[in-house]
């Protein structure tokens, strides 16, 4: 069985490699992940340079499937202006906190300087609170999502220019 250790870094291996989903037999248990699937020609283009050739051609063989504007701007070539940022995403489905509670502040706020490991906001899954950290040190330079508004797996929460 997988630990929950387990699970969160498959999902990240996914989402960082673009695959189109993995599975996992352990125990007699198996677990699919799958990931953002995209077109036939972004998918050979983005995962290309990542991937070994048996695992690009899999990809690239993955039926092509509309995405909503969202999924494209999370997973899309940077612009001029996102160079040097850093993207905290979801590491799950869930819905988006930026605060503890509905009566506190707010972890942060864009323009506040914050540190690796720092907890930026709360994504909500199954009545688990899952705090998200920041991955790098820097300043929060845009917050994606509406408070208590639905994220899905991979989309952008936070862009943070390194310092």
């Amino acid at each position: 069985m997988l630990t929950f250790e387990e699970l969160c870094e498959l999902i990240r291996v996914v989402a960082d490699t673009r695959v189109g989903g993995v599975e996992v037999e352990r125990d007699g248990m198996r677990v699919r992940v799958d990931g953002v699937q995209v077109t036939v020609t972004q998918a050979a283009i983005a995962t290309a340079p990542l991937l070994s050739p048996q695992v690009a051609v899999a990809a690239s063989q993955m039926p092509a499937v509309a995405l909503p504007l969202a999924a494209l701007a999370a997973t899309g070539p940077g612009s001029a202006e996102e160079d040097g940022l850093s993207f905290v995403t979801s590491p799950i489905v869930g819905t988006f906190y930026r605060a503890p509670n509905p009566d506190a502040d707010p972890y942060v706020k864009v323009g506040d300087v914050v540190h690796k490991g720092q907890v930026l906001c709360i994504v909500e899954a199954m009545k688990l609170m899952n705090e998200i950290e920041s991955d790098a040190s820097g300043t929060v330079v845009r917050i994606y999502p509406e408070n208590a508004q639905p994220v899905e797996f991979g989309e952008r929460l936070f862009a943070i220019r390194a310092s």
